[in-house]
């Protein structure tokens, strides 16, 4: 089953009108609460966003990658505590992959937005612009916001011999 999921995983980009249903958002909020993380530490800490008003602001956090947050009808916002964890972004990354998968599993499409290290304008960060729009403290840095929903566009799976083998190594450094 894994491995059918991350055969047929694309990032989806458009969606429909349909609503997610409260028990699949329980789900992606279960399977975030289950992902790992560095010494069990769990920095991260999740904004559920699925008002569309809110959404349609969320998705102004940058000039490029996020306006497509706009026509979905959920939205995950990732942050965590750096103070908390010095591998707090790769903790975040594992926990947004378990949500990326566990959409999949759901027959949702997902895309990821990055959000950390990027410009809102050239006076704003995109961390500070959602962190006014959600209330979200000081402390916390914004990672990413998955934006989730029923895909409208259908999408197969990379095929097998477009994988980048070229990019593995067997036990010392040397290329194919």
């Amino acid at each position: 089953m894994f491995f059918e999921q991350i055969q047929k995983r694309r990032s989806i980009r458009t969606f429909t009108d349909r609503k997610v249903e409260k028990e699949k958002v329980d789900r992606l909020i279960e399977a975030a609460l289950r992902s790992f993380s560095s010494r069990d530490i769990k920095p991260w800490q999740f904004v559920v966003v699925n008002q569309t008003e809110l959404l349609k602001k969320l998705a102004l956090a940058k000039p490029h990658g996020s306006s497509f947050l706009k026509n979905a009808p959920l939205g995950i916002v990732v942050c965590a505590d750096p103070s908390a964890s010095d591998v707090w972004v790769e903790d975040t990354a594992i926990a947004s992959t378990f949500i990326h998968l566990a959409a999949q599993g759901l027959g949702l499409g997902s895309c990821w937005i990055q959000i950390r290290k990027r410009d809102h304008s050239s006076a704003k960060t995109a961390d500070a612009y959602i962190k006014e729009i959600l209330h979200i403290p000081e402390n916390l840095q914004v990672e990413s916001i998955l934006a989730i929903g029923y895909p409208e566009e259908i999408k197969q799976g990379h095929a097998k011999e477009t994988l980048a083998y070229d990019k593995i190594f067997f036990n010392q450094y040397t290329p194919f």
